[in-house]
């Protein structure tokens, strides 16, 4: 486990939402792989934050046949720019911008901020990680037969729309 200012593990180890993990924290509550660690910051700043989201490409989130090429560019064409906004979600207004690259099978998304407050600061994270959640699940094209994360996240949302339909609560469906 990588070591974190003191503040910044306290929230962490408290928060219900992350767990410890190998190369920092992970949020449990995506379906995505999502690191957060931080290092010491200078001033009276609680922590400097690091997060990375590892998302599926589309084709390789598309189940069978393969995606053509311009949809692929398009389609991460779109979400780079959906990303440029993530940090509207965040309390923080001292970050870089959002970096996203994409790999042959994984797009990686890096968030890095500086919170005065640890609080604020793994709350952030764990708002950005579900930014980007959503902001992949929004890019999903229809007509695909969609495998692992990506058909996690229809599941979760036709559940969570039936369950509404049904007059029980959990949200809104996607």
């Amino acid at each position: 486990m990588t070591d974190l200012p003191d503040p910044v593990a306290d929230e962490l180890e408290s928060h219900d939402a992350f767990e410890p993990a190998d190369d920092g924290y992970e949020l449990t509550t995506t379906v995505f792989d999502a690191a957060v660690t931080a290092t010491e910051a200078e001033g009276k700043r609680d922590g400097e934050f690091h997060v990375t989201v590892t998302l599926p490409t589309l084709d390789t989130a598309v189940a069978g046949e393969a995606v053509a090429s311009a949809v692929e560019d398009g389609w991460f064409d779109t979400l780079e720019r959906r990303l440029e906004d993530v940090f509207t979600v965040a309390h923080t207004s001292t970050h870089d911008e959002p970096v996203v690259e994409r790999g042959a099978t994984d797009v990686t998304v890096t968030l890095e901020y500086v919170a005065w407050d640890a609080g604020e600061g793994v709350d952030d994270a764990k708002a950005l990680i579900e930014y980007v959640e959503g902001t992949y699940a929004q890019g999903i094209i229809p007509g695909y037969e969609y495998q692992g994360e990506a058909a996690t996240l229809l599941e979760n949302a036709q559940s969570r729309g039936q369950q509404a339909s049904e007059g029980e609560s959990g949200g809104m469906p996607m």
